[in-house]
């Protein structure tokens, strides 16, 4: 039974449509991380320059934070995904909760400087 372990497979077991399928998920994820990695330098730059006003800097960074919070959670945790209601029911709620959690804890403590 053990003797065969150590050779190739003859073809794989996916079909040709789950290759491709697999091809096209692949492709939109790396162009989904290469979009975040340039939204994050667009904070970089906006920060370490002088072009945006230092008022508008922290509502355009935490504007780029929420669009890609909401890119992270599409295409890295799958909620594009079929099938996956229960997780998807799990992480909304979540952001549901803690955003009005974060906001009152800020009111609260006195931390809001805008």
């Amino acid at each position: 039974m053990g003797e065969n372990l150590s050779q190739p497979f003859e073809k794989s077991a996916m079909s040709k449509d789950e290759r491709i399928q697999l091809e096209r998920e692949k492709r939109i994820q790396i162009t989904a991380f290469a979009f975040m990695i340039s939204l994050t330098l667009l904070a970089f730059i906006a920060t370490g320059s002088e072009i945006i006003p230092a008022v508008f800097t922290v509502p355009f960074i935490v504007g780029l934070a929420v669009i890609q919070f909401f890119l992270q959670l599409f295409y890295f945790m799958h909620l594009k995904d079929k099938n996956h209601a229960w997780p998807n029911m799990m992480m909304v709620s979540g952001v549901f909760l803690s955003t009005p959690t974060i906001i009152a804890l800020a009111l609260l403590l006195g931390e809001t400087k805008f």
